[in-house]
């Protein structure tokens, strides 16, 4: 892709009305080119048109008009959910149109180093604690992306002496061409939206984008202990520095069991304990794979192991992130809205030490969901199953023998179906007991989305 002011008087058309459509349509409207945005959803439905229209943006809502991609368009811009077999972006490909999502957009503007984040689990959390200790070691990060304000709307104001923070979805990775991060994070990657990558290998291959346009100035960080993360290795023109939270590296960031401690390797034979593993503020084995991820970039980017040790005292996690809610007559609630399939629904349930009671289920994206059943059999009391994938988990929940099942009426709305939820589970409790909200699944065939499932349980818990 060209920088967008070599985009002056082309036609550039945006799929998309939401916050990154918004901004990208005004920053190319900014550079002086002809853009139309397009979105399938009605004009009501559409708040942000008036004010795009208001700056000569043209906006068409409702449909995809057949005209509105032809071989007079210099540039696509789609929003990273909108999939690749929608009819414009289809015809556009076929005319040989580039077609990018956002991230890439912003890159040609940011003239801050990036640091960016990805993987199927952890990313927020994550790119929110890179961002904290950045932050307290003075070197102005600037968090962006799936969390904070649009990349194309801060990418513009960043100088040299910030830090770009981002968060990347594979949604987004895989509309990049040039993209280029300073420092990129490959958490993990398990098997999740392949209703959009269609199989793994696109998906492993949207997340290895991430990688593809690094040199050898810039640094790779991988998780030593993922199978796909470690296959990439040949293929990294980067410096590599990997994290382990299972094996001692000679060079690296990595958990030492025996002494709990979170360690930097140097490479040279100085070993350097950053904090004790009890110490962090975020319950869970899987908080110690984000914090370790995190360590390796501030301390490529510069930052002290005390500052990130203080960072990581302090940090109580992020909302829906395995997130305390309340007790209630010796009853604990936790919201762990984010976890969107199988393995971070596992992970969530054995960061505790005893059974608990589990409220599931939601979007059916095919899934058999048979990897829970070890974990429900060990250490699952009780179960609250919703949303469109409620009986399959109803079956798993049976297969693994628990005697407290429960299903709720999808045909109520939201609110309803998540207040009945969390009443069931409630009287299936005892005091001293758990309730956790971990879906294992999407959320959007009942709820916007994730955040407002984890927002709808919230209140329900604290109605009781």
């Amino acid at each position: 892709m060209m920088h967008p002011r070599e985009y002056r008087g082309l036609e550039v058309v945006v799929l998309g009305l939401a916050r990154s459509g918004v901004a990208a349509a005004k920053l190319f409207h900014q550079q002086g080119a002809l853009v139309t945005v397009n979105d399938k959803k009605e004009r009501s439905a559409c708040p942000e048109a008036d004010e795009l229209e208001a700056l000569g943006i043209s906006v068409v809502c409702g449909f995809h008009p057949e005209s509105l991609v032809h071989e007079g368009v210099a540039l696509v811009v789609k929003n990273p959910g909108i999939p690749y077999s929608v009819e414009p972006i289809r015809k556009a490909l076929e005319l040989g149109i580039e077609v990018v999502t956002e991230v890439e957009v912003a890159y040609q503007f940011c003239e801050a180093p990036i640091i960016g984040i990805t993987g199927s689990n952890g990313k927020t959390t994550t790119t929110t604690l890179i961002g904290l200790m950045l932050d307290s070691a003075g070197l102005s990060p600037v968090v962006a992306g799936n969390i904070g304000r649009a990349l194309t709307e801060a990418a513009p104001e960043v100088t040299a002496d910030n830090w770009m923070v981002v968060e990347l979805s594979s949604f987004q990775l895989k509309g990049t061409t040039s993209f280029r991060p300073k420092i990129a994070l490959f958490l993990n990657l398990y098997e999740t939206h392949l209703d959009y990558h269609g199989s793994m290998d696109d998906y492993i291959a949207s997340k290895a984008k991430l990688f593809a346009n690094q040199t050898e100035e810039d640094t790779a960080i991988l998780n030593w202990d993922h199978p796909v993360c470690q296959s990439l290795i040949p293929t990294l023109k980067a410096k590599l520095f990997p994290f382990s939270r299972k094996e001692v590296l000679s060079y690296g960031v990595y958990y030492d069991q025996s002494s709990d401690n979170l360690v930097y390797a140097n490479g040279q034979g100085e070993i350097v304990p950053i904090m004790p593993a009890r110490e962090m503020g975020m319950p869970g084995s899987f908080n110690i794979e984000n914090a370790l991820a995190a360590a390796a970039a501030a301390l490529t980017a510069g930052v002290e192991p005390h500052t990130i040790a203080d960072v990581l005292k302090s940090f109580k996690g992020v909302e829906h992130r395995l997130e305390f809610v309340r007790e209630l007559k010796g009853i604990t609630f936790y919201n762990n809205s984010k976890a969107t399939n199988a393995v971070a629904t596992i992970s969530s349930i054995e960061a505790f030490d005893q059974k608990l009671v589990l409220i599931a289920g939601g979007l059916d994206r095919g899934s058999d969901y048979m990897e829970l059943l070890p974990t429900f059999r060990e250490r699952v009391k009780g179960i609250v199953t919703l949303g469109q994938t409620k009986e399959k988990i109803k079956h798993i929940a049976e297969l693994a023998g628990i005697s407290c099942i429960q299903t709720v009426d999808t045909a109520k709305d939201a609110a309803d179906a998540i207040s009945q939820a969390v009443q069931l589970a409630w009287q299936m409790c005892e005091e001293g007991d758990i309730v956790l909200l971990s879906p294992a699944c999407a959320s959007w065939d009942m709820f916007p989305s994730f955040e407002d499932r984890g927002r709808m349980f919230k209140e329900s818990v604290h109605n009781l």
